[in-house]
């Protein structure tokens, strides 16, 4: 069973889906969910799911000694971010090469970098009065919302929208696509030793 860990900031629905299409695929386990919030949603969600869960403070999860530490010593393979709000520092890509994979609300490279997250994102799309936007699921690079691509799932955006209305069609995508994507880049990444 391949292991995956999913490091998370917010309410964690992201990671409840993987949670469930894993435990259907028998492909790969959660088996840790870390955040950078004490207090966050995902906490709650993974002890309702069963699943181990640590939080480090801002400094730790920079720093990147005690998180990545506690990733060898699980024999994760694999880190997916979801919803997570802190930069994923040197030390992460050194220990865990072309093995942290991210999901941006929006087609990259548009609308992507520090600050765009969330909201911010739905609504700049909006504003620019894009006919289109979408999902991008890529490696995680030194850059913010930057590195190899894996894939992208595009929605319409309508005259009418709202950050709001845009953002539940953006979720539907996430939903659908993040899972399976991670399972078939897992499935290309030779086990670690």
């Amino acid at each position: 069973m391949r292991k995956v860990a999913v490091f998370a900031s917010g309410s964690g629905s992201n990671a409840e889906n993987l949670f469930h299409f894993f435990s259907k695929s028998g492909s790969a386990c959660i088996s840790a969910i870390i955040s950078n919030h004490a207090d966050a949603g995902v906490m709650t969600r993974a002890e309702q799911l069963g699943i181990p869960a640590y939080s480090f403070t801002r400094r730790e999860m920079l720093d990147g000694a005690k998180p990545i530490g506690l990733l060898q010593e699980l024999g994760v393979e694999l880190i997916v971010l979801a919803g997570y709000m802190c930069f994923v520092t040197t030390p992460y890509l050194q220990a865990f090469p072309d093995r942290i994979v991210n999901i941006h609300p929006a087609l990259l490279p548009k609308y992507g970098g520090q600050g765009m997250y969330g909201h911010h994102v739905h609504e700049a799309v909006i504003a620019a009065r894009e006919q289109e936007s979408g999902i991008t699921i890529h490696l995680v690079d030194e850059q913010y919302d930057h590195g190899k691509i894996l894939r992208q799932a595009t929605c319409a955006v309508l005259p009418d929208d709202t950050p709001d209305t845009l953002a539940e069609r953006i979720h539907a995508l996430e939903y659908a696509h993040y899972p399976e994507t991670v399972e078939e880049y897992l499935r290309q990444l030779p086990p670690r030793k």
